[in-house]
């Protein structure tokens, strides 16, 4: 009997651990990941404004062979979007463009609705260096309390990243060879 106390106690001792631990985590987070290419902004720009041409690169569009999708607004710039529906590898939710400033930036709005109800933003910055382009691809957003436990125990930094740094070099290999 005393040992199912003691265990009760460890029990209850590492769960306020986890729950303490997670409320000092930040409310918020930020992924970003960035690669040379070389090719001019110009070149570069229309890969990501056009949503149909974003994913062409798009890492997460290889995830599932099988991946609904389907785009509204315009071809391309503030208003396009873009919905996709797939496995538990890519999920359920939409892309659309929130802003775009030629060949230096767009900014999107990503809404997730499943696995997990989230929206972030998502900037697309092009900084001209030399005969490349520096792209730098983030992400951000709110962090709220069930998800900050989960990131006690999942480096969103590095599954996020990963994931970004195959898009930026399939964005590479696809804006090097365009003419």
């Amino acid at each position: 009997m005393a040992m199912l106390k003691y265990i009760g106690i460890g029990v209850v001792v590492l769960l306020g651990g986890v729950l303490i631990a997670a409320a000092m985590r930040p409310d918020s987070f930020r992924v970003q990941r960035s690669a040379q290419i070389k090719a001019t902004p110009d070149k570069i720009f229309p890969l990501i404004n056009d949503l149909r041409r974003f994913n062409s690169w798009n890492p997460f569009e290889r995830k599932d062979p099988n991946l609904k999708r389907s785009y509204s607004g315009p071809e391309s710039g503030k208003g396009a979007a873009y919905a996709f529906d797939g496995n538990s590898n890519v999920g359920k939710g939409s892309l659309e463009i929130l802003d775009a400033a030629p060949a230096s930036k767009v900014t999107m709005a990503l809404h997730m609705r499943e696995p997990f109800q989230v929206d972030h933003k998502v900037d697309f910055i092009l900084q001209a260096k030399g005969e490349s382009t520096e792209v730098t691809w983030a992400m951000q957003g709110a962090v709220p309390y069930f998800a900050k436990i989960i990131h006690l125990f999942i480096d969103m930094d590095r599954m996020v990243g990963s994931e970004f740094e195959a898009g930026l070099a399939s964005l590479k290999t696809i804006a090097e060879k365009t003419p």
